[in-house]
């Protein structure tokens, strides 16, 4: 089972078409889609041809009434807080940032990340695909002794030890990768990562 993830297309819609070709099972939008909420709908009849395959969380441009709202209108799958099996594996889905300097329609305080994160405290094997990174990692480092990542993610990760986890949102980390225990994490960015999960024989 192929799934392709990307992120922040920000209204960008040539990448997105160049995603719309690549051919996988499962499609995951981690966020961020529009620029302040402006200009989602403009997405919509993209991501309609990969219609029932494609997931979608809301980044912290987007609110979650936002992506339901939009999602009922295009035929697509509101990701936000849910989770699905694939191949044996759960793969969760939570969108939001922890708190910006923008003060974006879609933040969290660390504390609600963390109660909603407790929600897939578990499942194993587990992708977890959340719009923003573990703090202090290469998935966020936006320069040279900056990052603005998620401790409630960080902490997740570290104790629950999902197989993968993938984000978006620092856009200067985007394509970056980095281990955190038996945990492969991808930034994603525009141009999105596939992961080829092989069914679990159990």
């Amino acid at each position: 089972m192929k799934l392709l993830i990307f992120s922040d297309i920000h209204g960008d819609q040539a990448a997105l078409e160049k995603l719309m070709v690549v051919e996988a099972d499962y499609y995951f939008a981690a966020g961020d889609l529009a620029n302040f909420g402006r200009g989602l709908d403009a997405m919509g009849p993209i991501l309609k041809k990969r219609a029932g395959r494609m997931y979608v969380l809301p980044g912290n441009h987007e609110s979650e009434a936002d992506i339901d709202r939009f999602c009922r209108k295009f035929g697509l799958q509101n990701f936000h807080g849910r989770t699905i099996e694939i191949a044996g594996y759960q793969v969760a889905g939570l969108g939001y940032s922890n708190p910006t300097p923008f003060d974006t329609q879609g933040e969290y305080s660390e504390q609600e990340l963390r109660e909603r994160l407790n929600r897939f405290s578990g499942l194993d094997p587990l992708v977890l695909i959340c719009h923003t990174p573990p703090k202090g990692t290469a998935l966020d480092s936006a320069a040279q002794g900056q990052h603005y990542g998620s401790d409630a993610i960080r902490e997740f990760i570290e104790c629950e030890q999902p197989r993968y986890f993938y984000c978006g949102h620092i856009h200067e980390a985007a394509g970056s990768h980095e281990t955190m225990g038996r945990t492969e994490g991808w930034n994603v960015g525009k141009r999105g990562h596939s992961l080829e999960l092989t069914p679990l024989v159990r």
